[in-house]
């Protein structure tokens, strides 16, 4: 596309946002309904495109990114379920954060209004596609959507199943737009002037290639580097099953454990039970000399401690107590989700404070770090950073604010010069 043809195509998408922002919350969730009916009804054509994909891709990617690409019957049900539970959701345009009077008549209203224009690039998983677009329309945000290009038919299929559910309402498709070159990428990339926000997901070397290839804000994460703490205090009843959850139930995902740190008082008892379920589900194990001594696994070598493997692999090692779980997770972790299985409050409480990541859990498996299961109408991914959104970025977090004054002919220098007063009365 045209340099200046495209450019046009983003001032107008930032127009069309305008118009979305403006929309009423029936017709927006009007429009989410139409998403969801076509969704079911064009089912078989999305399907079709999406087996497309799989056949293109076999032979060429890891057994996990293709498990992330499939879009069959229960990936449908997920985001078709997700889509219900955004119309369920309250409005999150115009509601009053903060509202004080300054002075007699004088009133100052915090409210929230969308970001703008959000450039998400996500992986090659067109479920994705379906949560974003579906985010950016309750939350009144305009979108341009590139996914990975291994899923190319997926997500055409997907896009012009939404864009034709979204032209039988009253906004039209006009605010989302789906990109899919490198190049395109690399336009956005300098269009501070249209687009607000740019969430990228997909490798440490990516992310970091957009952070420093924008002078637009970047939200997101890099790793997906999540430790388990199984502490001295731990139940082996439920420890055992959390730590298998947390690295089978979706290895390739950003939530997978990666890491388990072992107190080295029960590594006799906990050890073999957690080789014998790791062998049955076909998960390798990196162990450190302590951890080898006990069950026969691999050499944990200095590039496996706090590895992303984003498969069947998972490195173990053994600390002496909480304070080195903790010490470790911070210095190496990357600060995503990290949990402890403990019956010691003292020990949770101490694991709660100290951990500086975005999500912090005890007794349950590290896969729960998602804003559907968090009840935030799904997610456009998860933060690591500590500024505007923190953790699963849901609606609140594709939300900003803006200051409205309302006054009757006020002026600074009367309240320079004392002939008026603020008293800054809090009205909510």
């Amino acid at each position: 596309m045209e340099k200046e043809v495209f450019e046009n195509n983003i001032a107008a998408l930032k127009k069309a946002q305008l118009h979305l922002s403006a929309s009423s919350e029936s017709v927006r969730n009007g429009a989410l309904r139409l998403i969801y009916e076509e969704l079911e009804r064009d089912k078989d054509f999305i399907f079709a495109e999406n087996k497309k994909d799989l056949e293109e891709a076999k032979g060429k990617i890891g057994e996990a990114v293709l498990g992330r690409l499939k879009f069959d019957e229960k990936k449908l049900k997920s985001v078709r379920d997700g889509i219900l539970d955004l119309i369920a959701l309250s409005d999150p345009i115009g509601r009053i954060e903060e509202k004080r009077e300054l002075d007699f008549g004088f009133i100052l209203t915090k409210k929230s209004v969308p970001i703008g224009v959000i450039g998400m690039i996500f992986e090659a998983r067109p479920d994705a596609l379906v949560q974003i677009a579906a985010l950016c329309i309750k939350s009144g945000n305009a979108v341009i959507l590139k996914g990975g290009k291994e899923a190319v038919n997926s997500n055409r299929a997907l896009f012009k199943v939404i864009s034709a559910a979204l032209e039988k309402t009253s906004l039209t498709s006009a605010f989302l737009m789906l990109i899919e070159s490198h190049e395109d990428v690399a336009s956005i990339l300098k269009m501070d002037k249209y687009i607000d926000l740019i969430i990228p997901r997909g490798s440490n070397a990516f992310v970091r290639y957009v952070m420093d290839n924008t002078r637009i804000p970047v939200l997101g994460h890099a790793d997906g580097i999540c430790s388990i703490y199984v502490d001295e205090y731990a139940n082996m009843d439920i420890a055992v099953p959390i730590v298998l959850d947390s690295k089978i139930q979706y290895p390739a995902a950003c939530n997978a454990v990666e890491m388990v740190l072992v107190n080295e008082k029960i590594k006799e008892c906990f050890l073999p039970k957690i080789k014998k379920v790791f062998n049955d589900n076909g998960v390798i194990i990196h162990g450190d000399e302590e951890v080898r001594n006990i069950i026969e696994c691999e050499s944990l070598g200095d590039d496996d401690l706090f590895k992303e493997f984003l498969s069947l692999e998972v490195s173990i090692k053994c600390v002496k107590d909480t304070a080195e779980a903790i010490d470790l997770i911070n210095r190496n972790g990357s600060h995503h989700t990290d949990a402890i299985i403990t019956e010691n409050a003292e020990n949770k409480n101490l694991f709660f404070s100290l951990v500086d990541s975005a999500d912090v859990f005890a007794n349950c498996s590290t896969r729960f770090s998602d804003g559907y299961r968090f009840g935030l109408g799904a997610e456009v991914g998860i933060s690591t950073s500590k500024i505007h959104a923190r953790g699963p970025v849901g609606l609140n977090g594709l939300m900003s604010y803006k200051w409205l004054l309302e006054g009757h002919g006020e002026i600074v220098s009367d309240y320079a010069n004392g002939k008026k007063v603020f008293h800054h009365k809090d009205l909510v």
